[in-house]
C-alpha cells in the first residue's frame, strides 16, 4: 500500500517554477527525506501535500485521499 504518492506534481508562482514534475511513491511504514538545497522546492513540496497550498498540475495523494478534491480527509 501507498501512504504518499504525487504524480508530475507541480507548483508555479507566476514565471517562476518551485516544483516541477515531482513524482514520488512513499510505501506505508517507510522514512522518506526530502534533501536538497535551498530553493529546491522541498518545503513547497510539503505544503501541497498538507493542503496548505494547492498544486498548479499534477496530483497527490496521502493516505489514498486526494490533496486537492479531499483536503479535509487529507487533514
Amino acid at each position: 500500500m501507498v501512504e504518499i504518492e504525487t504524480h508530475d506534481l507541480t507548483r508555479r508562482f507566476g514565471e517562476f517554477t518551485a516544483v516541477d514534475h515531482v513524482n514520488i511513491q512513499v510505501p506505508k511504514g517507510e522514512i522518506y527525506g526530502l534533501l536538497g538545497p535551498n530553493g529546491a522546492g522541498k518545503s513547497t513540496i510539503i505544503r501541497m501535500l498538507s493542503t496548505l497550498l494547492a498544486p498548479t498540475s499534477g496530483s497527490a495523494t496521502v493516505a489514498g485521499f486526494d490533496v486537492s478534491r479531499e483536503a479535509n480527509d487529507v487533514k
